[in-house]
């Protein structure tokens, strides 16, 4: 490397200063170049050789908007983990370039989200050349995003939740602002080294009449869009624009023209109808809100609960970037749409938009919801033509615009512990719009939850004995903080495998194509649909959790009197748990790693059951009380022990039985 004087002085300076003050942190894996430049180091003379024709590869870091204090960020970053320098000068060719990095936009350019800019960054104009001058070059760029204020593990000031990140390009000020306030919030990402020599020939075969620096430019800036998506969001207007936009729609315009002939009402009044929809329905989604919330959660779950075990999350990231995710979890409790969220915002990538029933859209409550991403939905509105149009709309427009969502596939909460029926109404309505138009494919996410301990408990055993559902409230909802002290023990979040639309749609409604919100879904169509909803339940079942409790629940629910000496007890949880390993339901169910005695142990912590001393050893008792709520539990497994059950009863009944006998009776019996 050379340094230039008085330039070179500043930036050493600067970038020292920089890193006592920010202390980013990786998102993924660090990309591994496949080979070093000549003069990285003065140490580092290598030559790598990638193939017969290329013998000299330059890696090259892309960042998507100009910024001095990311450049600085990025080369201390590329130092700490043992990369080639984003600001070492570097030479090979004819190239002799001051540092390693491309900026596709300058503060002097638009930043409409086109790209459809001929203002080229200089260096790539000079690195395309190079390559196409000398077969034995090729070039690396690795795109980096770099996101001030989205790392949410040390939120300490509530003036940090006006200055995190987002589309927009800072300003000078605010860039300073988040480096004072976000230092050591930062995110980077080092996303996969992608081959200029590679990008130039496509280019020349693809766009023929198009300069392959438009068409390179247009396609990274499309590959770091996508990433930044996949942590901020995309990018959204406001509320009030989102909904003049949906009512300016030509659905929405012609659905107002026949609410006006059907209910003999003028077109004001019906569109005055349309926007009252519109406002009840449209998320106001706030990244500063999520913030807010995350750091109230934060709070929540650490009173409430001993840790939140997350498992298959590496499937959503895998997805996040080329697919339109859908998630569709289980319904156990209110907890299940924050935790969610939680878990999604805390893995670096942006919380789903959530359809909510109106029943939540309460005062302060429902706001607060609204700005977390939620959009509330009637129970029904099969007699409202226009609220049927109005709402399709707003979902065709959340989807288009590659916003994640989320909804229960059971509709409501299961008051039993066992999966409820699918509800197909969202899922229909997201088909629809998929046949409709769609810009990525969509995936179906299937989601476990499983909780040692339900803060809705009491509710559901009246509930289930034939008391009225209670009406949630703002009453009903202090009423359940005050719980926030209770010990719940611990929650799972365990991801299911992914289904995907268009396996579905080829091989049931192929060709099928739709032109508005208010056709109706071929037969075909509804019979992917109805598909869909039963592998998403299946998938659900799969991903189960086979926790302390539910084992217990199963294994002392199952004696006379819900009791069982504690040497007995413990035998038969680790009967079941070997069962569970050497015969798994599914490579995603997860089995607690606790053994027979832990379980009781952790039992008798949780209050969920009693150790009674006896002359001949302790026994192990659950109340009559407690016993109604551990169903529950017990309920949520029950699955995964139907088959080894049928066999147990099936040897147990005939006392020898041959196994092909067994095999057609289980073909016959089970479903």
């Amino acid at each position: 490397m050379k340094y230039n004087g008085l330039s070179d002085l500043t930036r050493r300076l600067s970038s020292r200063l920089l890193n006592t003050m920010v202390k980013p942190h990786l998102i993924g894996d660090a990309v591994t170049p496949t080979s070093s430049r000549a003069s990285d180091t003065p140490q580092d003379h290598q030559h790598n050789h990638i193939n017969h024709h290329i013998a000299r590869v330059i890696v090259v870091y892309v960042l998507q908007n100009y910024s001095r204090s990311n450049a600085l960020l990025l080369d201390n970053e590329t130092k700490r983990l043992g990369l080639p320098r984003a600001l070492y000068q570097f030479q090979a060719a004819n190239l002799d370039e001051k540092k390693a990095i491309i900026f596709l936009r300058y503060p002097h350019q638009s930043t409409h989200r086109s790209h459809d800019t001929h203002q080229h960054p200089p260096r790539l104009t000079r690195l395309i050349e190079a390559v196409r001058q000398h077969p034995e070059l090729d070039v690396h760029l690795v795109p980096v995003t770099i996101v001030w204020g989205r790392e949410p593990d040390k939120e300490d000031s509530w003036v940090k939740l006006l200055f995190t990140d987002s589309w927009q390009t800072p300003s000078k000020f605010k860039q300073l602002v988040n480096i004072g306030i976000h230092g050591r919030e930062t995110y980077i990402e080092f996303h996969a080294p992608q081959s200029l020599r590679h990008l130039v020939t496509s280019a020349q075969q693809r766009f023929p009449q198009v300069s392959a620096q438009t068409v390179v430019m247009n396609q990274l800036n499309q590959y770091l869009d996508s990433k930044r998506a996949a942590i901020l969001g995309p990018d959204l207007s406001d509320r009030r624009n989102v909904v003049q936009k949906l009512i300016a729609t030509s659905p929405v315009q012609q659905a107002i023209m026949q609410e006006s002939i059907r209910d003999k009402v003028s077109l004001n009044v019906a569109e005055g109808r349309a926007i009252k929809y519109l406002n009840e329905i449209v998320s106001d989604y706030s990244y500063s809100t999520v913030r807010l919330i995350e750091r109230a959660l934060t709070t929540l779950w650490t009173k409430l609960y001993d840790g939140v075990e997350v498992h298959h999350f590496d499937t959503v990231r895998q997805l996040a970037d080329q697919y339109e995710l859908i998630y569709t979890p289980c319904h156990r409790s209110h907890i299940d749409y924050l935790l969610l969220s939680y878990v999604i915002y805390r893995r670096g990538l942006v919380v789903p938009h959530v359809a909510a029933g109106n029943n939540l859209n309460l005062p302060f409550f429902g706001q607060l919801l609204r700005g977390g991403g939620a959009f509330f939905i009637r129970r029904s509105f099969k007699d409202a033509p226009l609220y049927n149009v109005v709402f399709k709309e707003y979902l065709h427009a959340i989807l288009e615009n590659n916003t994640p969502v989320e909804y229960f596939i059971e509709g409501g909460r299961s008051r039993s512990g066992r999966l409820l029926p699918p509800k197909t109404g969202m899922l229909a309505m997201t088909v629809q719009s998929y046949l409709r138009s769609h810009d990525k494919p969509i995936v179906f996410l299937p989601i476990y939850f499983g909780y040692e301990r339900m803060m809705e408990g009491n509710t559901y055993i009246g509930e289930l004995q034939g008391k009225p559902k209670e009406a949630e409230s703002v009453v009903g909802v202090l009423k359940t903080m005050r719980k926030i002290e209770r010990i719940f023990g611990k929650v799972y979040v365990n991801f299911g495998e992914p289904i995907f639309l268009d396996d579905i749609l080829a091989k049931h409604a192929p060709h099928i194509q739709l032109s508005s919100s208010q056709d109706a879904l071929p037969a075909a169509a509804s019979q992917a649909v109805n598909v869909a909803a039963h592998q998403i339940m299946e998938h659900i079942n799969r991903a189960a959790v086979i926790n302390p409790v539910s084992l217990l629940s199963l294994v002392l629910l199952a004696t006379p009197k819900h009791t069982l000496d504690e040497q007995s007890c413990a035998q038969q949880l680790d009967i079941y748990r070997l069962l569970s390993q050497r015969v798994a339901y599914d490579d995603r169910t997860i089995i607690t790693p606790l053994s027979g005695q832990d379980i009781i142990s952790y039992g008798i912590k949780l209050k969920l059951i009693n150790r009674i001393d006896h002359a001949l050893g302790n026994m192990i008792a659950v109340s009559d009380q407690q016993a109604v709520l551990l169903t529950y539990f017990r309920n949520n497994i029950l699955h995964l022990f139907i088959l080894p059950s049928l066999i147990a009863a099936l040897v147990e009944h005939n006392g020898q039985i041959a196994i092909h006998d067994l095999q057609q009776i289980i073909l016959t019996l089970y479903p």
